[in-house]
Order: C-alpha cells, then structure tokens, then sequence
C-alpha cells in the first residue's frame, strides 16, 4: 500500500480493502484521479483509499496524470542524539529538495541538507522509506516522492536557514521533544518517525 498525502490529507492507494467506513473508496478505473485531488484539496474529501488489485498500476496511473517531483532528504542526527529541524511557512520539517541534473539521489539529499542548514560532516548510515505527497503551486499539482536518508553529522557550528527557501529557523531537537515538535509538523514526516522506532 502506498500512502499519498493529498494537502496533509491521506489518500490510500491500496489492493485491499479494508472495513473501515470512515473512509471514502474509489475504485482506480472509474474514478478521475485528478478530480479527486482537487476535491481533497478543497476539504470535501478527508481520507480516501484508491482500489485497483494491482496497487503499483495506481500509482503509476497517478504518475501519468500528475508531473512528479524527485526529492532527496536527510534525517539528520548529532552527536547527542538530537535530530535536524527546519521551521518554515508555519510548521517544522526535515531538509530535503529536489534533484539537479546528473545527481544521484543520495547525493541530492546531503546537498539539500547542507544548503538549507549550514549543516556538513554528514555520513549516510541507511536508507529510510519514500514519502508521497500531493502539493499545488502556480495553480498546478504536482507529486513529489522524496527518497529519505537517515544519516549523521560531526558539525558542531551553529546550523543556520536557508533565506530564499524561505527557512526561518533551524533547530536541533533533542528526543524528549519530539512529540511536542511533531505535532506541528507535515504527516509524512510523522512516518518516517514512525519507521525509526520501528528499527531502533
């Protein structure tokens, strides 16, 4: 199952479904998917599931209707265990952005995290999960997957924000404030905090 979110709303694309009745279900050959983000992005959709039995056809019958945006990103930890918090347009997020010519996505990633931060020293320790989510600019929608890294730094400066990506502050977040942090953070941040007391 894939887990897209549509303006911090989740839209299931699923081969299973399940007895939830809270939930919407449109099934991939009826629906237009692109309607269905507009109306999710409008509030008049909350949660949804998109069936279809093959679920990797859903996403690529998303990936044909929508253009997609490739994203690197770090969860970036110190020495102290603390994690690498950026606060921008009203809520906390992790550095990550989209992929330059010729790079790889991992290398998309430490770049981003440096630019944005200020922070260096980085090592790339594993691979996280992929976050889907649906966002609008310009008046178009756009899909971005962004590939996640968990990775360490040795930098012991003062991490600073990125001005023109519109970073108002950087932090670094020691573990008791997570919880508090992540209230006010996107849902696909969420997960990848879910995945990493998963694996601890």
């Amino acid at each position: 199952m894939y887990k897209v979110f549509v303006n911090d709303k989740p839209l299931f694309l699923t081969n299973e479904i399940s007895k939830e009745t809270n939930f919407q279900i449109f099934l991939l050959e009826s629906i237009d998917i692109k309607q269905l983000i507009v109306k999710m992005f409008q509030n008049k959709i909350q949660k949804a599931y998109l069936y279809h039995p093959d679920e990797k056809q859903i996403m690529k019958t998303l990936k044909s209707k929508i253009p997609v945006n490739k994203a690197g990103g770090g969860l970036v930890y110190n020495k102290k265990g603390e994690v690498l918090f950026i606060f921008r347009g009203g809520k906390w997020d992790l550095p990550k952005g989209g992929t330059e010519k010729g790079e790889e996505i991992e290398e998309t990633a430490m770049r981003e995290v440096e630019e944005e931060t200020g922070v260096n020293k980085l090592t790339v320790t594993k691979k996280l999960q992929k976050t889907y989510h649906v966002f609008k600019r310009s008046g178009n929608y756009k899909l971005k997957i962004t590939h996640w890294f968990e990775m360490h730094s040795d930098f012991d400066g003062i991490p600073f924000g990125q001005i023109e990506e519109g970073i108002e502050k950087v932090a670094w977040i020691h573990p008791n404030e997570m919880s508090e942090i992540l209230k006010n953070s996107y849902e696909n941040i969420k997960l990848l905090f879910e995945e990493e007391k998963l694996t601890k």
